[in-house]
């Protein structure tokens, strides 16, 4: 799982117009996953199933 800033970067992510994560593979919105015993939380597409990691 590589981080949300990494995958904006390679492409596989991309914000709108709103600042809201999407999947450029199949143009879903991202989910949001928050474990309370985690640093950060990941961010998932609910079409593809890839997940991504937030930290901050």
């Amino acid at each position: 799982m590589e981080s949300v800033r990494k995958g904006l970067r390679s492409g596989d992510l991309e914000k709108d117009t709103y600042e809201r994560l999407r999947c450029t593979e199949c143009g879903e919105e991202l989910t949001t996953k928050n474990d309370p015993d985690e640093v950060g939380s990941v961010r998932a597409c609910p079409e593809c199933g890839r997940e991504w990691k937030q930290v901050g």
